[in-house]
């Protein structure tokens, strides 16, 4: 990221008053534009004048005009920088300093990312590879440090495995800021020892635990709150939104479920002001999304639309999260703070113009105008993908006897058991067309065994998906009915050492190789976007999805265990929020 000035050097203090005062030029005078205050609401004419990184005034049109460089901000609001407050690269396939080229320019100056993904797959060695390119890129990344590596331990296998002590040297660091997203809720509540070390380690750090608090509600989530957990993005209702802000805990409202915003909408609608620990997040975007409606700003659009006043949308992107995130430089256009700051032409469409940060000019009419460093990826980070060829038998279910009876995991994204008789003919069982197939392989470890499980009211999906990308412990996960397709396509997603690929029709359709961490790739948005674009298609065209539930998102999600529910891991079937855990031991 761009090094930020020292605000509180006493010279450019000095000169600061001094220009405020009109004894010495502005460095930058930017003149005729519409501040939007974040603390009052008002949209108001006014000047803002610059010296180094650091605002000095904000005053009335034409009282001060003597600086060195002047821009003409008519017809122009003038707004903060805008922070997310919680994302994951990752989720977008490309390399950090490429989600900057496309974010910044759209307003993003400030983003708290949390490297888990990486972490899960590469370890310490991913965690290197995050600092770096957060320092390489453009956009002010704010890393945290992943507190589930693995997300349910003892339940997966990830590539790494962060206990305490390896999260307290992390947080140690004066570049991490804050224990990211704690998805181990449950443990954390019950006691579980590893867990409870690992709050405590960031509560020693000083700084801020972020949470994930999916499903939580009254004495449970007291208590959750109560350890030390400050933040939650995992809102399910408008009831759940304002349970959690009587809780105290910050709201880091996401644009990753757009089917619950109207509801969160209307809650704050009804309340009839914005709480100031309301912020605003995008979590995870896929990269045809983000090139086409943006991240951060697709965010802020939606929730306009839905009725909310553009200050408190924009108050939620900026002063709100500055403060949640202790960064009192930023957030809001006033003397004193941090110099970035946007020229925006439409408010309500959240058009960007022209971005600034630390006072010098980053993005200009939608194209980065700084230079960003170049990254080397580790080789700890290739050649991650280390299960063995597939074979179809390898995707078949087998058992003695004429009939079997089987659990299934009905339902995508909240997952219960179900139950299944099926014939088997020669020790195969044989599933139904109306059942899917999911299999997980471990693809941290060489050697490692596949495991099966029969998904029920999954809808219909006549082709097989492969991915590397499966949260969190991102293992190989493949779906489908079709054994022989089902093979084809992990074997792609094998021989790319990672990515997506579909199969129909007996053949792959469609891949799209992700040869870092089996997660990302170092080709541009543009290339990216397109080719997952294509690949999505393959897949809608053979998959009738069942919003809001069944859709492409829940392919990649469906083995995240730390979440409730029965889910498929490289360790079987699992229930780790159960007192027992229940394997399926059929095949």
């Amino acid at each position: 990221m761009p090094v930020d000035a020292n605000l509180n050097d006493p010279a450019l203090r000095r000169r600061a008053v001094q220009a405020a005062r009109q004894e010495i030029p502005f460095d930058l005078l930017i003149e005729g534009g519409t501040v939007l205050d974040m603390v009052t609401g008002e949209e108001r004419a006014a000047d803002i004048g610059i010296v180094g990184a650091l605002i000095a005034s904000v005053h009335a049109p034409g009282s001060a005009s003597h600086a060195k460089t002047r821009v003409d901000a008519k017809d122009k609001y003038l707004l903060p920088g805008l922070i997310d407050t919680h994302m994951h690269v990752e989720s977008s396939m490309i390399t950090p300093t490429e989600y900057a080229r496309h974010m910044v320019p759209r307003g993003v100056t400030t983003a708290l990312w949390d490297p888990h993904e990486l972490a899960n797959v590469a370890g310490l060695a991913g965690m290197d590879y995050a600092f770096a390119a957060a320092r390489a890129a453009a956009l002010r990344f704010l890393p945290l440090v992943p507190t589930c590596v693995p997300s349910a331990p003892g339940y997966e296998t990830s590539g790494a495995d962060f206990d305490a002590e390896t999260i307290a040297e992390l947080l140690a660091r004066p570049d991490t800021h804050g224990a990211a997203e704690l998805m181990t809720m449950h443990p954390l509540l019950t006691g579980d020892e590893r867990t409870r070390q690992i709050v405590s380690a960031g509560l020693a750090s000083g700084k801020r635990i972020c949470g994930h608090a999916r499903g939580l509600s009254g004495s449970d989530l007291n208590a959750f709150v109560a350890a030390g957990v400050e933040t939650d993005h995992e809102l399910t209702s408008g009831e759940d939104l304002l349970e959690k802000l009587r809780a105290g805990l910050t709201i880091e409202l996401r644009g990753s479920h757009k089917h619950l915003l109207p509801e969160f909408a209307a809650a704050l609608l009804a309340l009839g002001h914005l709480p100031q620990t309301v912020t605003l997040c995008t979590d995870d975007v896929f990269p045809n999304d983000l090139l086409e409606r943006g991240g951060l700003d697709d965010l802020l659009r939606t929730l306009m639309s839905l009725g909310l006043p553009p200050a408190w949308v924009y108050r939620a992107a900026s002063l709100n999260a500055a403060r949640c995130i202790s960064r009192q430089d930023l957030g809001h256009l006033a003397p004193g703070r941090r110099a970035d700051f946007l020229l925006v032409t439409d408010l309500r469409k959240a058009v960007v113009e022209t971005v600034y940060m630390n006072g010098v000019c980053v993005a200009d009419q939608g194209v980065l105008t700084v230079a960003q460093s170049k990254v080397e990826v580790p080789p700890q980070l290739t050649s991650t993908v280390k299960s063995r060829l597939l074979k179809p038998e390898d995707f078949e279910f087998r058992a003695e006897g004429r009939t079997v009876d089987m659990r299934t995991l009905r339902k995508p994204r909240f997952p219960e058991w179900g139950r299944g008789r099926f014939e088997v003919i020669s020790d195969v069982v044989q599933i139904p067309a109306e059942y899917l197939r999911m299999a997980v392989i471990n693809r941290h470890q060489s050697g490692a065994s596949l495991k099966l499980a029969v998904l029920e009211d999954w809808g219909t999906m006549d082709c097989a998906v492969a991915t590397s990308v499966s949260h969190d412990s991102h293992n190989l996960t493949v779906f489908g009915k079709n054994p022989h397709e089902m093979a084809l396509a992990a074997n792609a997603v094998r021989s790319m050492q990672g990515g997506l690929a579909v199969a129909t029709g007996g053949s792959v359709v469609k891949k799209v190789p992700l040869p870092i961490a089996g997660i990302l790739t170092s080709e541009d948005l543009e290339s990216v976007a397109s080719n997952f674009a294509g690949w999505a298609k393959a897949v809608d065209d053979a998959t009738d999805w069942i919003p809001p539930y069944f859709v492409l998102k829940a392919l990649f999600g469906a083995s995240l265990v730390c979440n409730p529910g029965p889910r498929l891991s490289d360790h079987g079937v699992v229930e780790p929020f159960e007192t027992h855990r229940s394997t399926l031991n059929v095949n």
